[in-house]
């Protein structure tokens, strides 16, 4: 078996920026203390109000290119979008959201697992919070539950004492940092862009996996993603995409069984609970968006668009 440092793999990073220059240019500006050098970062400018070229151009950061899309495409097909602009001879995809901020040896720490297991598709570092950074986002996905179409992360809000230093399988990979093998990508397809934001790395997680790869958990590499802690009240929109994405994947990976069994849970208790909550507290345009999130199941076709 080849060795990572024989390889030499070319690596392509795509990160999004959506109204968010500044937030983008931290995250490039965390990229100059890269050890590893063979790589490339895809910018893509998901139809931002404001055009961010000469903003990220001053700042002569190594090694990037910028891809501009007309519209916004959600984080699945903005994602795609940098994926079809990547070098030809690329070897990994790393997505990273450009809400995070890397650590000088993130990419060979993702790479290692890849050459100890070639079952290995997808790699995810451990991820931590920016501003609270000794507490733990993800180490790693717990199985999604298909009684209720949700899953939880690993370690979620606990101060990272090294109960999760230990690496290994997981179930699901991490949207905000997925290192994903390029013959995975030709073998699966890319993200399915109906989901356009939200369930879009589940989706692709549970195709992966059905495929015959694994997704890792790489303790050894880390992240600090600028997520609160505390989401506090979600939006309208998040309602919508949420209520609507959960079921699609259902639909999407579910048994007919385990998708009846669903529909008796999110029909008997989801949806009253959801509608008293949002009523009592006269929030009638997340009730709006929660109603719209479930008939757009009913006249939308279950198949991907990619």
């Amino acid at each position: 078996m080849r060795t990572l440092k024989e390889d030499n793999p070319f690596v392509s990073i795509v990160t999004l920026n959506w109204n968010g220059t500044d937030v983008t240019c931290e995250f490039l500006e965390s990229t100059r203390n890269f050890t590893y050098k063979n790589y490339e970062i895809i910018v893509v400018d998901n139809g931002s109000n404001e055009d961010p070229t000469a903003r990220i151009l001053a700042g002569n950061y190594p090694n990037v290119k910028i891809v501009k899309s007309p519209v916004n495409l959600g984080s699945a097909g903005g994602n795609n979008f940098g994926m079809r602009h990547s070098r030809p001879d690329y070897d990994f995809c790393f997505q990273v959201n450009n809400d995070a901020e890397v650590t000088p040896d993130l990419i060979e720490k993702c790479l290692e697992p890849f050459y100890m297991d070639p079952t290995i598709g997808v790699v995810c570092p451990k991820i931590r919070f920016h501003h609270n950074p000794t507490v733990i986002q993800y180490a790693g996905f717990n199985k999604m539950s298909m009684l209720t179409g949700k899953t939880t992360a690993v370690g979620s809000l606990e101060v990272d004492n090294g109960q999760h230093d230990v690496s290994g399988f997981t179930h699901s990979a991490h949207g905000c940092a997925m290192m994903v093998k390029r013959e995975v990508i030709d073998k699966v397809g890319m993200m399915a862009e109906k989901y356009f934001v939200y369930y879009d790395e589940s989706d692709w997680s549970a195709r992966i996996i059905k495929a015959g790869y694994k997704i890792y958990y790489q303790a050894q590499g880390l992240i600090f993603h600028k997520e609160s802690m505390s989401m506090g009240k979600a939006s309208a929109v998040k309602v919508h995409f949420m209520t609507r994405n959960r079921i699609l994947y259902m639909r999407r990976h579910a048994s007919l069984g385990q998708f009846a069994v669903f529909i008796g849970f999110f029909g008997l208790l989801t949806v009253p609970k959801t509608v008293l909550k949002f009523a009592a507290k006269k929030e009638f345009k997340h009730l709006k968006s929660f109603i719209k999130g479930i008939t757009w199941n009913l006249t939308t076709s279950k198949h991907s668009v990619v």
